[in-house]
């Protein structure tokens, strides 16, 4: 037997856990930066096995360290954090769990991306890990990170000394769980995820009555000059063989129809693939709207504010071609390449800090007749759920069992 069919050997006695514990964390998600009892039910878990657990990183995030002798460092990555989001999956383990958002808003909270499953997963690979250390040699890392969907978290992670807390790592490696068949592998060398921008500019008139225009500036009319503007970027500024997203998603401005206000607030937001394109993106972006508030004789300048902001997930080529051919001799022809996403992750921000190379895969999480059933009636977009769906709840079995076996194979690759 090799090495990773020993390890694995030990998956039918954590199964039983891991689908209870899959479902207790389904049916009781938690905001992010709010993953207090998450991180209290993972830490309890790597100690059982025997790691050496630092609680309270960034925040609410844990890292469990298990050194077995000479060798690599891998570092696997989980992040922990929910939506809000109201559930309609129809599960009988459903969320019904209510929070409130950093606004102090009441939300419904659901774990709608699936990081209730990253986080089953891992801790089943840390346990079969620590199980089979007969079989490997090196430094496992487990590290369970909150607040994802805010962009902030391994951010945080990192300023709070991550580095000093894992030492010296040779590769890192994450996962994500998404509508595709459940038992597939998804890998792909180079950009896989994009970078995202969510910027709020605010641009200034100057109001008054709506039927004396010629007294105002009127920000309405402004912010449309804008957006018919900005849609010319990617059309005319960004190269045909880069892939640029550039939407508006919201204007505000004004109160009542027979008033002009004297300001609007657009919200952008940009997916990019590629840093420089990225920089240069941002300045068109900034250039327009400087532009177009001097031809409307704005009274002030205008505001930009940048939030939620994802760094491109660009998987180092020998990481992944390694990990790929790992997931083939196991899952055979399970494994595919797949074309980039244009979803965002802040995962990157660990290993780009702490120098390592990297990769980052997909793993299915749909019931594979249910899939097949609507791509044979080409029904996919209207019958399959994605992420951070109401109905998106992965089906527990085969996904469980894929998401652990992919970290134990790929980490094996190195231990």
């Amino acid at each position: 037997m090799s090495r990773v069919a020993d390890v694995l050997g030990g998956l039918p006695g954590v199964r039983g856990w891991q689908e209870d514990l899959y479902r207790d964390l389904h049916e009781h998600p938690e905001l992010s930066n709010q993953e207090h009892r998450t991180a209290k039910l993972v830490s309890d878990k790597l100690k059982e096995f025997g790691y050496d657990v630092t609680e309270n990183v960034g925040g609410t995030g844990v890292v469990g360290i298990l050194r077995n002798g000479d060798g690599a460092s891998v570092l696997m990555r989980a992040d922990m954090d929910a939506l809000p989001v109201a559930e309609a999956t129809g599960l009988p383990y459903a969320s019904t769990v209510r929070g409130t958002d950093p606004a102090g808003k009441d939300v419904p909270v659901m774990h709608a991306c699936g990081h209730d499953t990253h986080v089953t997963c891992l801790l089943g690979a840390a346990g079969l890990l620590a199980d089979g250390k007969d079989h490997w040699k090196g430094t496992a890392i487990a590290l369970f990170q909150p607040a994802e969907e805010l962009g902030g978290g391994a951010a945080g992670m990192v300023a709070d000394g991550l580095a000093s807390i894992v030492g010296k790592v040779d590769v890192a490696l994450g996962q994500h769980v998404g509508p595709a068949p459940a038992g597939f592998i998804g890998t792909r060398s180079g950009p896989i995820l994009a970078a995202a921008d969510s910027i709020r500019v605010t641009v200034y008139g100057r109001g008054g009555h709506g039927s004396m225009p010629n007294a105002c500036i009127d920000p309405v009319v402004l912010a449309a000059m804008i957006v018919i503007r900005l849609q010319t970027i990617v059309s005319r500024e960004v190269a045909p063989n880069e892939t640029v997203v550039l939407t508006v998603g919201s204007i505000n401005s004004g109160t009542k129809s027979n008033i002009i206000g004297d300001h609007a607030v657009l919200e952008l937001n940009l997916r990019t693939y590629d840093d420089a394109v990225r920089t240069a993106v941002i300045a068109a972006i900034k250039r327009i709207v400087v532009a177009e508030c001097q031809a409307s004789d704005s009274p002030k300048e205008p505001e930009f504010d940048f939030y939620d902001q994802f760094p491109v997930t660009d998987n180092d080529e020998a990481v992944t071609t390694r990990a790929h051919a790992a997931f083939a001799d196991h899952f055979g022809d399970r494994v595919l390449t797949v074309p980039q996403a244009s979803a965002s992750e802040d995962f990157s921000d660990i290993p780009r800090a702490l120098g390592v190379p990297y990769t980052y895969w997909m793993f299915g999480g749909i019931d594979p007749a249910t899939f097949a059933k609507a791509a044979e009636a080409d029904r996919i977009s209207q019958d399959i759920p994605v992420n951070h769906s109401p109905r998106f709840g992965p089906v527990i079995q085969p996904t469980l069992d894929t998401g652990t076996e992919a970290l134990v194979t790929a980490a094996l690759a190195w231990l």
